[in-house]
């Protein structure tokens, strides 16, 4: 937009925490945004780079070459690489990319770059960025690749850091021919073992069949196929491992590791071998260290520098396997990043949270050189005050403040989630909005620190908005309750919230209006509509406010709602959605997402007649293209001129609001991370502040204008006169905002106010009960917002006024509570004609619905929720029945002893399928035409395939019985189904099963057989249950008998009952008693109706019953029966006369006795009869009570017979089982070598495919080669030519003259000195390897060195300039030819050594093609092996099994079957040999007894001999000394020992006088000592005072002879070495001459001491 000007990026700042990089020696350089940011770390000064595509992806550099390199985002990216000089774009590599790029990295003094594309290609490049081209390729390599790494010292590797693993590329090269070649490194588990890759042939195939088949690889036995079969198996067979997250190149081409687990890794690149270092779980591991601390590395010369999760840096060196810390550096916190400077002099390092140190390692100083915090930015804001800061708001609460050159100079972590920030224009403070409902007020004012002065809760919902108008008259807030609250800016009135209007609908977007001309404010709020586009909304609320005060009752009610007559609200409606609108002069300018359009409408000016409730229908009068993405934020500038948008794309476009179709557009954030979140623009107009979502980056832009027109004029007087006007206020407001005091978070006045409303709520009277009830249940939980404070103090303000009132209201209630109590209370006294029902008393019948009601609701819900229960518990009980009930054939039952605890179970079966039973009827049939088709001789089937084994027994015994025969049968079929009944005749031979067809039908055999075995157990049990069930009976029913006969005894014994339990009668666990539920059982109405009627049926039914007049007549005479019963007799008794007991006997007449006589024969007679009667029934009892043991026995003995039968069928069940997971698992072997067989065969043909490419490539890499070797001969004869010529060449020239310069023709410079020149400050690390890519620059060097030589000083004399100027024409072609040869030398052995790779991979190939087709070969011969040498199931009477078993399981692959007879006849012969060889070994021993003896006792002698043969050789060569010889001589020994006394007394004596004269000579020493010491100490303390002038003259004298004497310095250099050598030679001739006259005096030494010490021997002849 021409009248406008463009956009340029003032600063940036922000800190993204994704990599940092030296490009320099001071220079750091990090991605921020859509920038690169640059920083110095001595001056701390900042320079950016905007990315000339969309947005910065990763990024790279080189701090030894100044350059950088950064991928774009976006769809087929390119990679930018710069030059740090002028920011210099080098070259764009387009690569094939497709989404992303996820690592970079450029090589150390070559000009290659390594990268890694993301999904889908996964491809890893090589690029020489000087030409742009790539040089090699290898796609769906870089699959987890996070990080890629050159060595620093070869060029050629690059370490490649994956998420779990870690390879090591090798590129190899052929002149221009380049390749890589992946290794991967194989990284211990996670508990520090080394894991053993599974090879591709780790199946083993041994010489001796095993027991169960070869060994198969995990490949086979899973039967994954396919390229990534080896690499899922190895996952899913090994152990876990650990898991890389740092890597650094040491000095020697190797590697340290740091593990996220802990560990500190060493890898050797050519063998990938790897060591651990530092292991955290060893018990002696250092404790500093455990907290893993290898989060980041790097090198320098002192060791390995690492940092970790703990805020402290560590530098470690390693002797052997021992780690030392040598140096600890302590941090502000954590660090993630560390990098080495180029020049080694400084440690940068990088936090999470944007902090950047740097440390340098020899003073230990550390420096913060950038402290910008990382994070996404909220909301920005610029103030208008004078200072004119930047405002800015992070996701974490932080508050940062920025001076116009981008500093941040004050912070404060407000603690909370915030949402929206807005700055004052009347004073120097910022209001923020939290997502509790929380509006903070911040003073801006301090230097450093912004302090926290008010706070307000407005909201229960997130502040989403808010704003200032622009004379500050008044701040509007916003949120999704569709509040909108007004409060008063000025600091004066504390802040003070004035009132709040509720708008139709969410606000989405919320902006003011000052009109100086009729004192009003205008506040437009965009509403949401629909609830399903809650960022969307078509109806705007437009309402006035005026700039007067608004604290009068006529403007605002008791609780707090502004008058609807000053806000004149208007009601407008738009006919598409908008997502964000700003209100203007009498316009208002809106974003439509739907159309993707910015819309400008024009308001109505006459609205006095409209209501507040009519909605007008609004158009847009202009439309103009807006940005791509959405969501989009409008901002006016303050002079209302221009319009700023931002939206998702990462643009922010100016336009002017007269005319909106042009505009200036600049991508200041990317889009792939959501573009701006938010745009504010500086007082001035000339400035904007853009924060991105999602790329924690602030853009701050100026407006330049191209020329000053009237916009710019207009801008800068409207900012001067708003500057003029509010600076009076500013004066009065701000000084009163810094005296106020610092807050905290929560405020003492709401948390007491909070307090007080618990304690009302605790401390409430029973009586006040129902009018407080419902207001303490509707009281929010969470602190009250300023409405609900308001609506409370007016409800206090009528609890005062009206308390009189309330009072004798409560007394009347209290007086009709007593007396309804009392009405109640006779009511329920009254009769039931009378009583009233409970509801009749019941005044709030409303109430009472009410709570029926909910009590109902609540019912419902938790019926509903134990029905959804019941239901589910019923679903799961008939699918359990469905599937093991329903479903089985036989139900699983069991049969227990009456007197034991023995339990027999039968077998569950289900029904068979119709695929099981077609499938067991083609077998069958299959097997009848086998058969019939098989010639099999007389004998039968069984017995002529045992004739095929040799030393069966049926070949040799020819009548066997029959018993014999079913033993033999059943030992070879493995199996006692057929002693049992229950075989199937169609079942395979053993030992004539081949096919795998014939196993699977084998395995379907045998199935039927085993549901022979337990369908005919079955019947038996069947047939036993039901023998118990009627003995059972008969137990029952003599125990009723025997109850009879006891109850006529009068006996209170316990018999026994026996029953049927649940197991034996499993039916009953199906259904439930009632006597099981232990709850009352809850019947509805209808329910409780029906056993009502129930029980009045039943008691009618009584009643009938009870009139009965026939049954109550027999009952009263005759107990209910017509005759009398036997068991009566018992009860019978004879009643005495009436005269015996009225009588005495003295007194009884003849009669009477007559009659007493008649009574005691009676008497008599019925007590016999009981007697009888009583024995009888003890008999019936006794012959029942045996016969019910005698039942029970034999019951129990048929289960234990039937359980001896169950035990046979387990045991011919299991056997049938063995055979089936024997013929199983062979076919599952068979199947495992058939995938073996498969993916050999697979490897096979991929080799021969990869070694027809291997031999193609080594073929055309041969030509090239012998091209190339013709093209070096060449090249060599053409220098040797050059030689030739020389002379040729000078033919003009003297002899003596040419011979001169043919020695200056052949002279170089030297190559220490070349090095001098080139590499003195240059890094141990960045010593390159001698390649041909780097010819060219060695040529260069060469040629330098050679302009010395070329100088005109080095003229020999008598030659003329001329002739000298042609011979170094002729010296310097002669090196570039010499140049030239080395280069291609080098390159020819690169190719040879490329081509001899190749040969060997070819070899490799070869070899690997033999060894699989070994393999394959191999394979074919273990499977014709097992599948002839077949697996048969014996049985074996136990102990005649000859093998010792060691383990569970005995091993029988060596084992042979013979006959028992056969076993019995070898083991008497050898019981004959043994006692033969006993007897014989006896008769040996004895004999050999004598001559071990005679043997003993000569070696003794021989000892002995040799024992007194050295005893007499040792008294021969036994040496005398002279004192020896002369005590051996002498014979008065004791005169010469007091002799030798006396002289050693003598010698005493004298030394002790000697002593004490050198003690005295010793003292007068020390006291001239003493003297000379302190003449000394004087001269110091003269020689210290002149000490500091000396060492200045020293110091200027020694840089004075250091500047003179430098060129000196190599001269006196060289001579000092030539005469250490000198001197080291003549040193050495001295000691050869030393040695030599040692040789001799040890010589002369050996003579004297043979001449003074001589032998006894020698003494013989004296």
């Amino acid at each position: 937009m021409d009248n406008i000007g463009n956009l340029e990026v003032r600063w940036i700042q922000g800190f993204t925490n994704k990599s940092i990089e030296f490009v320099d020696r001071k220079t750091v350089c990090y991605s921020c945004g859509c920038h690169i940011c640059f920083l110095n770390l001595e001056t701390k000064t900042q320079r950016f780079l905007r990315s000339p595509g969309r947005g910065v992806g990763v990024l790279t550099a080189n701090g030894n070459s100044g350059i950088f390199a950064f991928s774009e985002q976006k769809l087929s990216p390119s990679i930018f690489v710069y030059s740090l000089h002028g920011l210099h774009l080098k070259h764009e590599l387009k690569g094939t990319a497709q989404l992303d790029y996820t690592s970079l990295t450029l090589s150390d003094g070559s000009p290659y770059l390594a990268c890694c594309s993301s999904l889908p290609d996964y491809t890893v490049t090589v690029w020489n960025w000087e030409t742009a081209e790539p040089i090699c390729t290898q796609p769906q390599a870089g699959r987890d690749i996070i990080s890629l790494v050159f060595n620093p010292l070869n060029w050629l590797q690059i370490c490649a850091l994956g998420n779990t693993t870690l390879t090591v590329w090798n590129i190899e090269k052929s002149d221009n021919f380049h390749v890589m070649k992946p290794s991967l490194v194989e990284l211990p588990a996670t508990d520090g073992s080394l894991v053993e890759r599974l090879g591709p042939n780790c199946g083993t195939v041994r010489n001796k069949l095993p027991y169960f088949g070869p060994d198969m690889p995990p490949s086979a036995i899973s039967g994954v196929k396919g390229d990534k079969a080896e690499s899922i198996v190895t996952k899913l067979c090994t152990k876990a491992r650990l898991t890389p997250t740092a890597i650094c190149w040491t000095a020697t081409s190797q590697l340290y590791v740091g593990c996220a687990e802990g560990f500190l890794l060493l890898v050797e690149p050519e063998s990938l071998s790897v060591s651990i270092l530092f292991n955290p779980t060893s018990p002696n591991a250092i404790p500093e260290l455990r907290q893993r601390h290898f989060q980041g590395l790097t090198l320098n010369k002192n060791g390995l520098i690492t940092v970790g999760k703990e805020s402290v840096v560590r530098c470690l060196q390693f002797k052997g396997t021992q780690i030392n810390i040598t140096k600890t550096w302590q941090l502000q916190g954590p660090v993630r990043i560390v990098k080495y400077s180029p020049d080694n002099e400084t440690l940068l390092l990088s936090s999470d949270t944007g902090q950047i140190y740097a440390l340098n390692p020899r003073s230990d100083k550390i420096v913060k050189v950038l402290d910008v915090l990382s994070g996404n930015f909220v909301a920005t804001a610029m103030s208008h005050m004078e200072k004119n800061i930047c405002v800015s708001l992070r996701d974490s609460g932080e508050l940062q403040l920025w001076s116009t050159d981008g500093i941040c100079y004050g912070s404060l972590n407000l603690q909370a989630e915030v949402t929206s920030l807005a700055c004052c224009p009347i004073a120097q403070y910022a209001a923020v909005g939290t997502a509790s409902g929380n509006v903070l007020f911040i003073d801006l004012n301090g230097d450093w620190q912004p302090r926290l002065v008010h706070q307000v809760h407005l909201y229960h919902c997130p502040v989403d908005h808010l704003s200032f108008d622009q004379e500050g008259h008044y701040l509007l807030t916003g949120g999704s309750d569709s509040h909108v609250y007004v409060l008063d800016p000025r600091p004066s009135k504390r802040f003070s919230v004035i009132g709040c209007t509720v708008v139709p609908g969410g606000i989405l977007s919320l902006s003011t209006q000052c009109i100086k001309d009729f004192e009003q404010v205008k506040v437009l709020a965009l509403c949401a509509g629909q609830e399903g586009r809650r960022n969307e909304g078509s109806l705007l609320t437009v309402f006035s406010l005026p700039t007067k005060d608004l604290s009068g009752p006529d403007y605002v009610d008791r609780h707090g709602c502004l008058s609807t007559h000053i806000l004149k609200m208007s009601r407008y409606e738009v006919p598409h959605p908008l997502e964000s609108c700003v209100l203007g002069v009498s316009e208002v300018f809106a974003y439509c997402h739907k159309k993707k359009t910015l819309q400008r409408f024009q308001l109505p000016q006459d609205t006095d007649g409209l209501s507040s409730q009519q909605v007008v229908q609004l158009e847009p009068k202009q439309e103009v293209k807006g940005h791509p993405l959405g969501p989009v934020s409008l901002v006016l500038s303050p002079h209302q001129l221009w319009l700023a948008s931002v939206g998702r794309d990462g643009l922010l476009r100016i336009r002017g609001t007269a005319s909106m179709e042009r505009c200036i557009e600049l991508l200041c954030h990317s889009w792939r991370v959501g573009g701006v979140q938010s745009v504010s623009f500086s007082a001035d107009s000339q400035t904007l502040l853009t924060a991105g979502c999602k790329d924690g980056s602030l853009v701050c832009t100026d407006l330049r204008n191209t020329s000053v027109d009237a916009d710019k004029h207009e801008a800068t007087v409207y900012s001067k006169s708003m500057d003029h006007f509010l600076k009076k206020i500013f004066r009065s407001e701000n000084p009163i905002l810094m005296n106020m005091p610092q807050r905290s978070q929560g405020s003492p006045t709401e948390k007491t106010e909070e307090t007080e409303a618990s304690v009302r709520a605790e401390t409430v009277d029973v009586t006040e009960q129902d009018e407080s009830y419902n207001s303490l249940l509707s009281a929010p939980p969470s602190h009250p917002t300023w409405l609900e404070s308001r609506r409370e103090a007016v409800l206090k303000e009528d609890d005062e006024q009206y308390s009189g009132k309330k009072k004798d209201l409560r007394k009347m209630v209290k007086e009709l509570r007593d007396t309804i109590q009392e009405m109640m209370r006779e009511n329920e006294i009254l009769p039931d004609i009378e009583r009233l029902e409970q509801q009749e008393f019941n005044l709030d019948v409303d109430e009472q619905k009410r709570l029926e009601t909910m009590v109902e609701q609540e019912v419902t819900r938790v019926k509903n929720e134990i029905e959804w229960e019941i239901l589910a518990k019923c679903y799961i009980r008939d699918v359990l029945k469905r599937e093991c009930w329903d479903a089985m054939k036989v139900k699983g039952k069991s049969i227990k002893a009456f007197h034991s605890e023995q339990e027999v179970k039968n077998y569950p079966l289900k029904e068979r399928t119709d695929k099981e039973v077609e499938e067991l009827r083609r077998v069958q049939n299959m097997r009848k035409l086998e058969m019939a088709a098989c010639t099999v001789s007389k004998t039968g089937p069984q017995q002529s395939s045992l004739k095929k084994i040799p030393n069966t027994p049926v070949a040799k015994e020819e009548d066997p019985g029959k018993e014999g025969q079913l033993a033999e049968s059943a030992a070879v079929t493995g199996s006692f189904s057929a002693l049992l009944g229950c075989s199937n005749p169609y079942v395979y031979d053993q030992f004539s099963l081949q096919t795998t067809e014939q196993k699977i039908n084998q395995i379907i055999l045998l199935k039927d057989v085993i549901y022979r075995i337990k369908t005919a157990f079955n019947s038996d049990f069947e047939g036993v249950h039901r023998q118990k069930v009627q003995e059972l009976n008969r137990v029952l029913e003599r125990n009723r008998h025997i109850a009879e006969i006891m109850l006529e005894l009068e006996m209170t014994e316990k018999l026994w009952e026996p029953s049927l339990t649940n197991s034996e009668c499993p039916e009953r666990n199906l259904s439930v008693e009632d006597s099981e539920i232990k709850a009352e059982k809850y019947l509805t109405p209808e329910q409780k109706k029906e056993e009502e009627k129930k029980k009045l049926e039943e008691q009618r039914r009584l009643a009938a019953q009870s009139d009965n007049i026939r049954e109550r007549a027999l009952c009263d005479m005759m107990d209910g029966v017509l005759e009398l019963k036997k068991e009566d007799i018992l009860k019978m008794e004879i009643p005495p006369p009436e005269f015996v007991l009225s009588k005495p006997d003295i007194q009884w007449s003849e009669e009477e006795k007559k009659a007493y006589k008649d009574y005691e024969k009676k008497s008599k007679d019925l007590s016999e009869e009981k007697e009888k009667y009583k024995k009888a029934l003890e008999t019936e009892m006794k012959k029942l009570q045996v016969a019910t043991k005698d039942t029970i026995e034999r019951f129990d003995e048929t289960l234990t017979k039937l359980f001896e039968k169950k035990v046979k069928c387990e045991m011919s069940i299991y056997q049938e089982e063995l055979k089936i997971t024997c013929l199983v698992f062979t076919i599952l072997k068979e199947e495992e070598m058939r995938n073996r067989e498969l993916e050999l065969r697979l490897k096979l043909e991929k080799t021969v495919l990869y070694k027809e490419e291997i031999g193609e490539e080594v073929k055309r890499h041969e030509e090239d080669v012998e091209l190339f070797h013709e093209n070096y001969d060449s090249n060599v004869a053409e220098d040797k030519a050059l030689d030739k010529e020389f002379r040729k060449e000078f033919f003009d020239v003297p002899t003596h003259m040419v011979d001169h310069l043919y020695k200056l023709f052949k002279r170089r410079p030297r190559v220490q000195k070349l090095r001098t020149h080139t590499d003195s400050n240059s890094h141990p690390l960045k010593e390159q390897r001698l390649c041909s890519s780097l010819a060219p620059d060695a040529l260069g060097k060469m040629l330098m060195a050679m302009e010395e030589l070329d100088a005109p000083e080095n003229i020999p004399e008598g030659l003329s300039p001329c002739i000298w100027e042609r011979f170094c024409l002729v010296r310097r072609s002669k090196i570039e030819s010499e140049q030239k040869v080395k280069v291609k030398a080098l390159t020819l052995a690169e190719m040879q050594a490329f081509l001899h790779k190749r040969k060997d991979e070819d070899k490799a190939a070869e070899q690997e093609i033999k060894n699989l087709s070994n393999e394959l070969e191999r394979l074919h011969k273990e499977k014709n092996r097992f599948l002839t040498n077949i697996m048969v199931q014996v049985l074996l009477k136990q102990g005649k099994v000859e093998l010792t078993t060691t383990e569970m399981t005995p091993d029988f692959t060596d084992c042979v079957l013979h006959h028992r007879n056969v076993v019995e006849e070898l083991n008497r012969t050898i019981k004959t040999l043994g006692e033969q060889k006993i007897a014989t070994m006896v008769e040996c021993k004895d004999f050999r007894k004598g001559i071990i003896q005679l043997q003993w006792e000569h070696k003794k002698m021989g000892m002995q001999i040799e024992d007194l043969n050295t005893k007499a050789r040792d008294i021969q060569m036994l040496r005398l000394s002279e004192e020896q010889q002369d005590y051996l001589n002498k014979t008065d020994r004791d005169s010469h020992k007091a002799k030798q006394v006396s002289v050693l007394e003598k010698t005493i004596a004298f030394q002790e006088k000697t002593h004490q004269q050198s003690l005295q000579h010793r003292i007068k020493k020390i006291e001239q000592l003493n003297r000379k010491t302190a003449k000394k100490v004087a001269k110091n303390a003269l020689v210290e005072q002149q000490l500091p002038n000396m060492q200045v003259t020293v110091a200027e004298r020694r840089h004075i002879y250091e500047a003179i004497a430098s060129e000196e310095n190599h001269a006196a250099e060289t001579e000092e070495r030539y005469q250490e050598i000198v001197e080291k030679k003549n040193l050495e001739d001295f000691a050869r001459a030393q040695a030599e006259d040692l040789d001799l005096l040890w010589k002369e030494v050996e003579r004297l001491r043979m001449k003074n010490f001589p032998s006894l021997d020698e003494l013989k002849h004296y």
